[in-house]
C-alpha cells in the first residue's frame, strides 16, 4: 500500500496495491500492522456503510469529546468527491478543506484523523464504507453546513440532495465559537 501525504497533518491518502487478472481484481483494504507502521494508532471499533444515489451530499459531520472519531473511508461501488475540513484549533490548516476523489476503480482510501469534519458528494450511485475509532454517539455528533461561505468548498453542484438534518447544520464560525472541545492538540 502506498501512502500519500495531503499537506494536512495526519490526513492521509492510502493507495492499496491492486492485483488484476481476467477474473477481476483483489485488494487488501485493511491491515492493522501496516496502518500502525505509518503512524495511524487508532483502534477502529465500528464499520459503517451508506448507499446514495447520484447528486447526494452527506455531511459535513464530526463528533466531539468524549467520543471524537477518526475515520478510514473507501468507496466500494461508485465515485465521490470526498471532503475533510480541519477543525483543530492551532493547526496550520485550521478552517481549510482537503478534497479528493474516491472511486471503485483506483480504490484509494482516505484516513481522516480526529478533529476533522467529513462529507462527500456522490458523482454516481455509490456505496461508501468507513471505519470509525469511536462508536456513534448522538450526544457528541456535530456538523457544519455543507455550503458555508466561509469554507467556500467547491462542490461542483448547484442543487444536491441533502437531508433535512444537514440543511440545518450551523455555520463554521458558530461551530468554532460554540465548541471549545473541538481542540484535539
Amino acid at each position: 500500500m502506498e501512502i500519500v501525504q495531503t499537506g494536512f497533518d495526519g490526513l492521509l491518502e492510502l493507495l492499496p496495491k491492486k492485483h488484476c487478472d481476467q477474473r477481476g481484481y483483489f485488494i487488501e483494504t485493511f491491515r492493522e500492522s501496516f496502518i500502525r507502521s505509518v503512524g495511524i494508532n487508532d483502534n477502529f471499533v465500528q464499520d459503517n456503510q451508506s448507499f446514495s444515489e447520484k447528486g447526494v451530499i452527506r455531511g459535513l459531520h464530526f463528533q466531539v469529546k468524549p467520543t471524537p472519531q477518526a475515520k478510514l473511508i473507501r468507496v466500494v461501488m461508485g465515485k465521490v468527491l470526498d471532503i475533510a475540513v480541519d477543525l483543530r484549533a492551532g493547526s496550520n490548516t485550521f478552517g481549510k478543506y482537503f478534497q479528493c476523489f474516491l472511486d471503485d476503480i483506483e480504490c484509494k482510501m482516505l484516513y481522516i484523523p480526529e478533529g476533522f469534519a467529513h462529507g462527500f458528494l456522490t458523482l454516481k450511485k455509490t456505496i461508501l464504507q468507513y471505519k470509525c475509532s469511536s462508536y456513534y454517539d448522538p450526544d457528541a455528533q456535530r456538523g457544519v453546513l455543507w455550503n458555508d461561505p466561509d469554507l467556500n468548498i467547491k462542490w461542483g453542484i448547484d442543487n444536491p440532495e441533502i437531508s433535512d438534518k444537514d440543511k440545518d447544520l450551523p455555520h463554521f464560525v458558530e461551530i468554532i465559537k460554540s465548541y471549545e472541545n473541538i481542540n484535539y492538540h
